[in-house]
C-alpha cells in the first residue's frame, strides 16, 4: 500500500479529525477534510458546550507524535488535584497523584482545535472545507454526499478511504446501520442526568476568583458542580443534574427564583462568585450524557469510524479527547506495519483498539459515581490519602487506578481497568475490615495490597470474569 498515492476523505474537522488529517499529511497521504460547521477560527461556535477539556498523558503522547507538544503546553493550565467544596464552603485539595510530576491540564477545546487546523493546513496535501454537511456515505462505492450550506447545492466526493470522525451523531455510522448491508451492532445509552455549562468570570484585574490549579468539585450525592480554569482567568463551570429525579432537577428549575434557591442551598460559595448565573443558566442548553458503542468500525477496506463516532463516552474520567487522540496514535502504529491493503489495516486497528475504548467507556461511568458521591465519603478519602502516601513513598511500585488510566500512557485502558478495579476492591475491603491503615508501616501496607490485588485478579480469572 503506497501512502503517497492514497486519497483519504475525513468527515469532521473536530479534535480527532484535525489531528488525524495532520498526521496522515505528515505520512504523505492526500487528505480532504469536510466539516459541517463554520471555521471555528473565524466564528464562535462553542454555544455554551464543552469549551475546555482535561488534557493528560495519552493526549500529550499524540502531540509528541505530530511535533506539537510545546505549542500545546502553552495552552494548558496544570490542575494538580480535585478541590472538594462542601455545602459550608470548606475546601480540601485531593491530589491526583503522590508523584509531583503527574497532573492533568485544563485546555480550551477551541484553541487546541484551531492549532491543529493551522498545522494541518500548512501541508500542501491537506484541504479543509467548512460549511459542508455530510448527508450520507455510500460505503460500497466509497463516496460521500455533501450539502454546501453556502450555495445550498449538493455534491459527491470519492476517495480511496473515508474516515468518519464526525462525533457521537456520526453520519458514517448512521449509514452503516441504515444500509443493512452487513451485521452492525450499535448501542447508545444515556444517563438520567444531563449537563449545563455556566461560568465564573475573572476578577476586574483578570485574576482568578478561586484556586487556579485545581479541578473544583462540589459533590452532592446525586448531582454535582465542577469548574475548570481558563487562560483568561475565568472558569468553565458545569452542572450535572438529573432531568427529572430529586427535589431539584433540570425540569423543575424553571424559574429564576428556583435556580437561585438551589444554588444558595447547595453551592453557596460558588454562587457568591457567579453574579452571571441566571444569564448563563437561561441561555445555555441542557445537554444529554451518553455512551456510544458499536462494531464493526470499518467496512471492508474503504470506510472507518474513529473517535467519538466509534466510541463516545461520558466526560467523567477526562479521557474523551485523550482517547480520541490515542486512536490516532494507535492507527499510526498499525500503518507502520505496512500491511498489504486497507482491509487488513482497518481490521488490525479495530482488533487492537476496541477492547480499550470499551474499557474507558466503563471507567468513565465508574468515575461519575466517584466524583458526585464517593469523594465526600470518609472511607474513600482515607483510601485516597493512603494511595497518595504510597505513590509518594514508592513511586515505582504503586499507582492508583486513576494514575494507571491517566498517567500511564503506555498501559492500555483495558489493562489499567483490570488492575485498577482489583486494587480498589482490595484497598476498600481491607480498610473496612481494619486490616490496613495510614498509621501502619507503608511497606507492610503495600505488600498486603499487592497480595490481595493478585488474589482478586486470580479469582476473576478462575470465574472467567476477564
Amino acid at each position: 500500500m503506497k501512502e503517497k498515492q492514497q486519497n483519504i476523505l475525513i468527515i469532521g474537522a473536530g479534535l480527532c479529525g484535525s489531528l488525524l488529517a495532520l498526521r496522515l499529511a505528515q505520512r504523505g497521504f492526500n487528505v480532504s477534510v469536510y466539516e459541517k460547521r463554520p471555521d471555528l477560527r473565524k466564528v464562535d461556535i462553542s454555544a455554551g458546550r464543552s469549551i475546555n477539556l482535561a488534557f493528560s498523558n495519552r493526549g500529550i503522547k499524540a502531540m509528541k507524535l505530530v511535533g506539537l507538544e510545546n505549542k500545546v503546553k502553552a495552552l494548558c493550565i496544570p490542575m494538580n488535584g480535585r478541590m472538594i467544596h462542601d455545602t459550608k464552603g470548606n475546601t480540601f485539595l485531593s491530589n491526583y497523584s503522590g508523584r509531583e510530576h503527574e497532573y492533568i491540564n485544563s485546555i480550551s477545546r477551541g484553541d487546541l482545535n484551531a492549532l491543529l487546523l493551522d498545522e494541518a493546513e500548512q501541508h500542501e496535501n491537506v484541504n479543509i472545507h467548512f460549511n459542508k454537511k455530510c448527508l450520507s456515505v455510500d460505503f460500497e462505492k466509497t463516496t460521500a454526499l455533501f450539502k454546501d450550506y453556502t450555495s445550498k447545492s449538493e455534491f459527491i466526493e470519492d476517495a480511496d478511504l473515508i474516515i468518519g470522525t464526525d462525533g457521537a451523531g456520526s453520519v458514517l455510522r448512521k449509514s452503516y446501520y441504515l444500509g443493512k448491508k452487513f451485521l452492525f451492532s450499535f448501542s447508545q445509552n444515556y444517563l438520567s442526568h444531563g449537563y449545563k455549562e455556566l461560568s465564573i468570570l475573572p476578577k476586574g484585574d483578570g485574576s482568578f476568583r478561586i484556586h487556579k490549579n485545581a479541578l473544583h468539585i462540589w459533590p452532592r450525592g446525586s448531582f454535582m458542580l465542577i469548574a475548570l480554569p481558563n487562560l483568561d482567568g475565568s472558569f468553565t463551570v458545569t452542572l450535572f443534574l438529573s432531568y427529572a429525579d430529586g427535589k431539584y432537577n433540570f425540569n423543575n428549575l424553571d424559574t429564576d427564583k428556583k435556580v437561585l434557591e438551589f444554588f444558595q442551598k447547595e453551592f453557596p460559595d460558588a454562587l457568591a462568585q457567579m453574579p452571571n448565573l441566571l444569564e448563563d443558566f437561561n441561555n445555555n442548553p441542557t445537554s444529554p450524557l451518553g455512551t456510544v458503542k458499536c462494531s464493526p468500525w470499518h467496512f471492508k477496506g474503504n470506510t472507518l469510524l474513529m473517535g467519538d463516532a466509534a466510541h463516545a463516552i461520558v466526560p467523567f474520567y477526562g479521557q474523551g479527547m485523550n482517547a480520541s487522540f490515542e486512536d490516532v496514535v494507535e492507527f499510526d502504529q498499525i500503518l507502520d506495519l505496512k500491511l498489504d491493503n486497507w482491509e487488513e489495516t482497518l481490521k488490525a486497528y479495530e482488533t487492537k483498539r476496541k477492547k480499550d475504548t470499551d474499557a474507558i467507556a466503563d471507567l468513565a461511568i465508574d468515575n461519575y459515581f466517584e466524583m458526585r458521591d464517593h469523594v465526600a465519603n470518609p472511607i474513600f478519602q482515607e483510601k485516597r490519602k493512603l494511595e497518595m502516601a504510597l505513590e509518594k513513598e514508592f513511586p515505582l511500585e504503586y499507582s492508583s487506578k486513576y494514575s494507571l488510566v491517566t498517567f500511564n500512557e503506555n498501559l492500555s485502558y483495558s489493562e489499567a481497568m483490570l488492575k485498577g478495579r482489583a486494587q480498589d476492591k482490595a484497598i476498600l475491603n481491607m480498610l473496612s475490615d481494619g486490616n490496613i491503615s495510614l498509621n501502619e508501616n507503608l511497606k507492610t501496607v503495600l505488600e498486603k495490597i499487592k497480595e490481595e490485588t493478585q488474589n482478586i485478579l486470580e479469582e476473576d480469572t478462575i470465574a472467567k470474569l476477564r
